[in-house]
């Protein structure tokens, strides 16, 4: 690859960059006027300030309401003040400061050696990242939670597990999926930060039971076994395995059980290696993976969990193989079957994003890196270590020494136990609104899913 050698040259590149990635998202996808954003901040102000049940909004026009945990609503407390406009400005500084959280924690403790060219390209890159920029432009929670999650990761990874585990527990009171990362906990041996996670998130849960009382239990023995409250199984968008077996027709609970528990079983087993072999990315990779298939509705946005998984591929010198998958994951190409998901066709393209997830579960590499220079790749001085029990393996590559006391060394002071390095390089009267219609829930990257707004999934 031929790269600009001056500053010059490099800022032009970057500029042009810029702009093309500026016309994409301007044209190409379909807007989706931070629907989810609408969502919350409407619970949020009928629940405040007009004595309303959180459970009890709708988008008005559509049938779409609030459906996280009642905790969700109480740690977005924050929007009740909040004009519309100022709702979303703070939805978009919080996820760019979750990206940067995110990004921070993927490329390791020699991220300032990337430089600002390097950085840029990579932003560049991240904003054609379907599930990235469909989070930014819902105005979704789950780069939040992807950032509390992976800072148990760093804890853990450095050695500094004593309050590992908080971040894992305050995102599973706010959405239940990341709750699998207490399992994790617990198939790595570590009670303490699974003990953790559990009361952080047993407390605010309990929170939110004094906060709302009839809100909670509503929402414990309704509202989480109502599927139907945050969409159609088989919409198109929903590529989670449960969505797949719903476009085939198969609804039923048992055949979805057995497929969760099968791949669970895989989890586990790949999980393990991966804890073993000291490498904390993988396996907090893996659990992402693990926890949009096993989920009964993973839309397109919630892929932002595979963002570690790509970190990984690149940390282990697939490059290649990163680069394939991300561009797919970029190109929208299961709304191709949006109207018609039939046949062999429509099995193989509509579920494009559930079959890349499951080969990330089925052959996301372990264990120690190999030396590798990477686009976001720190210096080539460092070499892979192997584990031992006095200094286990950890995600990212250590700076050689020469003996077991150094290893020991190392690891007491996290310089041998941080995360993975090289991230790839490669947004009236109702409650709130949006400069252009909105649809009931506007999953849709292709311009044809603005049929939603006639026929919604129910």
């Amino acid at each position: 690859m031929v790269r600009p050698r001056t500053e010059r040259g490099r800022m032009l590149l970057v500029l042009a960059l810029v702009a093309a990635v500026t016309v994409f998202t301007a044209t190409v996808p379909l807007l989706r006027g931070f629907f989810d954003l609408r969502v919350y901040y409407g619970a949020v102000h009928t629940w405040v300030h007009h004595g309303g049940r959180i459970y009890d909004y709708h988008v008005p026009g559509t049938s779409y309401g609030f459906t996280y945990p009642p905790f969700a609503a109480v740690a977005m407390l924050p929007l009740a003040p909040l004009d519309r406009p100022s709702a979303i400005v703070a939805s978009l500084l919080v996820n760019l400061a979750a990206l940067a959280v995110v990004l921070r924690i993927l490329a390791g403790p020699d991220w300032r050696r990337h430089g600002w060219f390097r950085w840029s390209l990579c932003l560049c890159l991240l904003a054609l990242f379907e599930p990235l920029r469909d989070t930014f432009s819902f105005g979704q929670v789950n780069l939040v939670l992807l950032a509390l999650v992976l800072g148990d990761c760093r804890l853990l990874a450095t050695g500094r597990g004593r309050w590992a585990g908080a971040g894992i527990g305050l995102a599973a009171a706010v959405k239940l999926t990341p709750a699998l990362f207490i399992g994790l906990l617990l198939l790595a041996g570590r009670r303490r930060a699974a003990g953790v996670a559990t009361a952080v998130a047993a407390a605010a849960t309990a929170l939110a039971v004094w906060a709302d009382p009839a809100a909670s239990r509503f929402y414990w023995t309704e509202a989480l076994w109502d599927t139907g409250r945050v969409g159609r199984l088989a919409y198109v968008s929903n590529q989670s395995l449960q969505g797949v077996l719903a476009r085939l027709g198969e609804t039923g609970r048992p055949l979805w059980a057995t497929v969760v528990l099968l791949t669970l079983c895989v989890w586990a087993w790949r999980t393990r290696g991966a804890v073993k072999a000291g490498d904390w990315t993988a396996a907090f990779a893996l659990t992402g993976v693990a926890a949009c298939l096993v989920s009964p509705i993973t839309w397109v946005h919630h892929l932002v969990w595979l963002l570690p998984s790509f970190a990984v591929l690149l940390r282990t010198g697939h490059r290649r193989i990163a680069g394939a998958l991300y561009a797919v994951l970029c190109t929208s190409v299961v709304w191709l079957w949006f109207d018609d998901a039939s046949g062999i066709g429509g099995f193989l393209g509509s579920n494009t994003y559930t079959w890349i997830t499951l080969g990330l579960l089925l052959g996301l590499p372990t264990g120690q890196p190999r030396l590798v220079r990477l686009p976001l790749a720190c210096s080539p001085r460092t070499a892979p270590t192997a584990p031992s029990p006095e200094s286990p393996a950890t995600t990212g590559t250590v700076q050689s020494v020469p003996s077991a006391a150094g290893r020991e060394a190392a690891a007491a002071t996290g310089a041998g136990g941080d995360t993975c390095r090289g991230l790839a390089t490669s947004p009236s009267s109702e409650p709130t609104g949006s400069t252009r219609p909105a649809a009931s829930k506007p999953q849709s990257s292709s311009s044809r899913a603005s049929s939603y707004t006639v026929n919604p999934p129910l």
